[in-house]
């Protein structure tokens, strides 16, 4: 009995030894991993069940997302990234390489998310299906390549591919993926994971050459989204777990031992002083790459007023959301119900909800920072998914939203770690766990498909997304206006309006909405009621060009082109490629018999948009006035070609045609 009971004692010990490190090895050498590690990335990926789980991966998300191939653009950025974008339009060409090097519109500077969706168009065309397409295939790739590095890092097969599993499937992701604005979540997050995969290559053998390698990738992240300012601090976590480069072993440290404080974490920390400083000091080029494109961000949106919606919040408003957002994300992270494209923001929250988050974040931050010992993962998880969430929490953000799915997308992988190392040590004893933690975690992952499936689906257009939101939230501005833009767009003006003016009864400074409100009440003619919430929106917004544009158009109908003209003139200031308001200028000239200025307002209108019929016609009648035939000529005929069944441009071609013949 008691050599049975010291053999049960002794495998238990080797047990809770192996789960200290959270998947067998106790620590990653800088130089050479252990036996049981893969010894290289490629053999995490393509080794043995490591392939069949890449595989797994690979069918199940294809098959969850399958059908985005048939889903439409949405009303949602999808005009500013792509079907209203005439230099992605234009496809891969010099010009548009050289926009997107230098555009900061929208408020971003990610040069490679603007080629990417130029390389669908030039490939899928405007085929929305199409553009959907890449979105799926990233995000296969980062759940593979999250899978490998896992699996590389730390050899466990199972917990590596769990958190996979919960990469790809959970529906907190859905919005990345099936939004085809969201190009730069999943094609940043592509580099950050190759940057991960460099860096561990670098760490087990630092050379200069492989350190290059990091930097080159992670300014290629930096060029899609800025959210990977964060990445160096993501590197440090890793040296601490699984890497093994800063290690909490105190035996190690014999004066550690004795005195306060002695068998502390911060102690173990201190105790290495010079290793953690080296590590830091690894960093630096990488910080300077990070605080560089910080400070591009921050000056391009402050520049183009991103930053309006906090100018109304006080900072103590947005420390609160930040804090309850922590845990919101928590949330529906394990309870992902009722989940939205927009979530509005609060007027003011509850004490009782702000000071329980406060001391939830406090207590947990002490829990897993007391755990480091023994088990690393829980502290590096924790924090991992309290820094990549930083730039997106709120206190300096741009955007009106309290929260966003689409912010979890990187941040969400800390706590999927977590789970994936820390349930099965809570459960090293249980007799069953071989038996029920597979079966489990199975379950978990089908349960995220079936949810992340349904999800899906509501991206299916506009208006499937919109009244979705409708449904899940309440006073949603954004969902009213973007649902009567939907409507809008679809024909339907009479349906729009009701959800135009709830978006400004919610939010009576949304000059957007009163824009677009105003815009279907002039196409049904209703041009005094139209011009009101022109003139609101430019009240509230007074650098909007198409409100301004919009204004001017209103007033020209009515006849009063003297005062239409200063508002076309002021939506050219502020957007010179404004090809409509070149258009409208130049009509308005022309009905005061300025020929001249608005032949010259005809033309830049045709030169930005080559394929604007109306402005070729008009240009025409234009030229004609003056005596120049053969260029009204050739306007006319252009105007044709790019619109066949052009009644008026055929008689006029046919008039100048004539007079032509009896000039010469």
């Amino acid at each position: 009995m008691s050599a049975a009971r010291s053999k049960r004692r002794a495998n238990r010990a080797a047990i809770e030894s192996k789960n200290r490190s959270g998947s067998g090895p106790a620590r990653v050498s800088a130089q050479s991993p252990p036996p049981s590690l893969p010894l290289s990335f490629a053999a995490a990926i393509f080794s043995g069940r490591a392939l069949w789980v890449c595989l797994a991966l690979i069918a199940a998300t294809v098959a969850l997302y399958a059908p985005v191939r048939h889903f439409e653009f949405v009303t949602w950025d999808d005009p500013n990234y792509i079907t209203e974008n005439p230099h992605v339009q234009g496809g891969l060409t010099w010009a548009s390489v050289l926009w997107a090097l230098t555009t900061s519109d929208p408020p971003y500077w990610h040069p490679l998310t603007w080629l990417s969706h130029m390389l669908d168009v030039q490939v899928f065309g405007l085929n929305a299906g199409g553009h959907h397409l890449p979105n799926v295939l990233l995000h296969i790739g980062n759940a593979i390549l999250l899978f490998g590095l896992l699996h590389w890092m730390t050899g466990a097969l199972g917990r590596s591919a769990f958190v996979a599993g919960l990469f790809a499937f959970h529906p907190l992701h859905v919005e990345s993926v099936a939004w085809v604005s969201e190009r730069k979540d999943v094609l940043s997050t592509l580099f950050g994971m190759l940057t991960l995969w460099a860096y561990v290559s670098y760490a087990r053998q630092p050379r200069r050459g492989r350190y290059l390698v990091v930097l080159l990738l992670f300014a290629l992240g930096l060029m899609t989204k800025p959210m990977l300012v964060t990445l160096p601090f993501m590197l440090l976590l890793l040296d601490v777990w699984p890497l093994g480069r800063v290690r909490f072993d105190f035996a190690h440290h014999r004066s550690l031992r004795s005195g306060p404080g002695g068998g502390s974490v911060w102690a173990a920390l201190r105790g290495q002083r010079s290793v953690v400083l080296r590590l830091v000091r690894e960093k630096l080029p990488l910080l300077v790459l990070a605080v560089a494109s910080s400070l591009v961000t921050f000056v391009i949106q402050e520049q183009v007023g991103a930053f309006g919606e906090l100018g109304v919040r006080p900072w103590d408003l947005r420390l609160q959301n930040a804090v309850v957002s922590y845990l919101a994300y928590i949330g529906t992270m394990l309870w992902p119900e009722g989940l939205a494209a927009f979530y509005p923001y609060p007027q003011s929250l509850p004490a009782w909800q702000v000071v329980g988050s406060i001391l939830v974040l406090i207590g947990v931050s002490v829990a897993v920072i007391r755990a480091a010992r023994r088990h690393p993962y829980l502290p590096v998880g924790w924090l991992w998914y309290l820094g990549t969430m930083i730039p997106v929490i709120g206190l300096i953000q741009a955007g009106d939203q309290a929260l966003a799915d689409r912010f979890t997308y990187v941040p969400l992988i800390g706590l999927f770690i977590m789970v994936a190392w820390g349930i099965p040590e809570l459960l090293a004893r249980w007799p069953y766990r071989s038996i029920a933690l597979p079966a489990a975690a199975g379950l978990t992952l089908l349960a995220c498909a079936i949810s992340s499936w349904n999800q899906v689906q509501y991206w299916k257009s506009s208006l499937t997304l919109w009244t979705r939101a409708l449904d899940v939230t309440t006073g949603n501005y954004r969902a009213h206006h973007n649902l009567g833009l939907a409507l809008a767009i679809s024909g339907k003006g009479d349906e729009a309006i009701p959800y135009f003016s709830e978006a400004v009864r919610f939010k009576p400074d949304f000059a957007e909405a009163h824009n677009n409100l105003g815009s279907v009440l002039a196409n049904q003619g209703k041009l005094d009621q139209a011009i009101v919430h022109f003139s609101e929106a430019l009240r509230f917004k007074p650098d909007s060009a198409e409100a301004h544009y919009r204004l001017g158009l209103a007033l020209a109908r009515l006849g009063k082109g003297d005062q239409a003209i200063p508002h076309f003139s002021d939506a050219i200031r502020l957007q010179p490629d404004h090809a409509e308001a070149h258009y409208g200028l130049a009509s308005a000239l022309d009905d005061q018999g300025k020929i001249k200025e608005a032949i010259a307002e005809y033309t830049e209108a045709v030169r930005i948009r080559p394929d604007f019929a109306m402005a070729h016609n008009n240009l025409g009648v234009a030229l004609a006035n003056e005596g120049r035939v053969d260029e009204a000529i050739r306007e006319f005929s252009e105007a044709l070609r790019i619109q066949p069944n052009f009644a008026d441009a055929r008689n006029n071609l046919a008039t100048m045609l004539e007079r032509k013949k009896e000039r010469d």
